[in-house]
């Protein structure tokens, strides 16, 4: 009897659309069994990782987030994400597109290989979900999505604010990089949000903070209502430091701080946010190797495929 071929859809993939079943435990773990390809002809979606933590200030191993959540994403690429009433690839031209590369033993380099990384790809049409790395990463990423969108509003998921000052500029420093880009108008703060933050910082150049305690004391709908009212229909660029969440479910990052959010909370942040002007998003600062069950992984792998839905719904679904 003949048998389809189903394994290894990261290679044998007929169309960048669809979802279909593959064995959760084998095969070649691109996220989402989506096809490794470096050919953005027609592409909606390229998801690249960016194995970076030269920077993250206490346990090292973010650099190993891209892997890890590709190969948790293999878990739930079996059936349409839940609970959005579509399949983002069904309408959605999705590829993994591997990684960035850079010189490792050129730390001053790096910045500038991540925004050419980007820029490649934002040159051919296709949009960007990015794996991390510490969340450093996402300056690069802005310069190169500004440079193409104009000043964007920033959705910002995190424990930190990111906005300490580095008035010398040359710092390549995972606290630093929304100083900068708040500086260097690649975002405009006066639109944008920081959501989960629970660490001191007594200036947040002018972004509107929803801190971790008005998440749990307001609700996750008023949240959602600040978030909109503060971006409205503004480019946005959306970044999830996996640290945003709760240690007790994301013990697997470099910076871990108690008191944040849950999965669920964040997910129905996330969720309530459809219709967004998203236009690029990244997912950061997952350490595999401090979470035996992948249980960080799972849940930026799951977080990451909201982002997808919201885009495809704005930009595919709704169109």
């Amino acid at each position: 009897m003949d048998v389809p071929m189903q394994n290894d859809q990261a290679l044998t993939r007929d169309s960048l659309y669809g979802t279909a079943a593959e064995s959760t435990y084998a095969g070649i773990t691109s996220f989402m069994r989506r096809r490794y390809s470096r050919d953005l002809r027609g592409v909606d979606v390229a998801v690249s990782g960016v194995p970076f933590d030269t920077a993250t200030s206490n346990r090292p191993g973010a650099r190993f987030g891209p892997r890890g959540i590709r190969s948790a994403s293999t878990g739930i690429a079996w059936e349409r994400h839940w609970p959005w009433a579509f399949d983002p690839f069904d309408h959605l031209a999705v590829i993994d597109y591997g990684d960035c590369d850079f010189d490792y033993g050129s730390p001053h380099t790096i910045p500038e290989s991540i925004e050419a990384h980007a820029e490649h790809i934002l040159s051919s049409g296709s949009a960007m979900l990015t794996f991390g790395g510490d969340h450093f990463i996402s300056y690069p990423l802005l310069k190169a999505h500004a440079r193409k969108h104009g000043t964007l509003s920033l959705i910002h998921f995190d424990a930190h604010s990111d906005t300490w000052p580095d008035e010398g500029g040359k710092r390549v420093d995972h606290g630093t990089m929304f100083w900068h880009a708040a500086r260097e108008g690649l975002v405009d703060p006066a639109r944008s949000v920081q959501i989960g933050l629970r660490t001191t910082n007594d200036d947040h150049q002018g972004f509107q903070v929803l801190d971790a305690r008005q998440v749990h004391r307001r609700g996750c709908e008023a949240i959602v209502e600040a978030i909109r009212a503060r971006v409205g229909d503004n480019p946005v660029y959306l970044t999830f430091d996996i640290d945003c969440l709760d240690p007790a479910f994301a013990p697997g990052t470099g910076t871990p701080v108690c008191g944040g959010l849950s999965t669920v909370q964040a997910l129905e942040i996330l969720g309530g946010l459809r219709g967004i002007n998203l236009v690029g998003m990244d997912v950061v600062e997952v350490a595999p190797a401090y979470d035996h069950a992948d249980v960080t992984s799972l849940a930026a792998a799951t977080l990451a495929m909201e982002m997808l839905c919201l885009y495809a719904a704005r930009h595919k679904v709704d169109a």
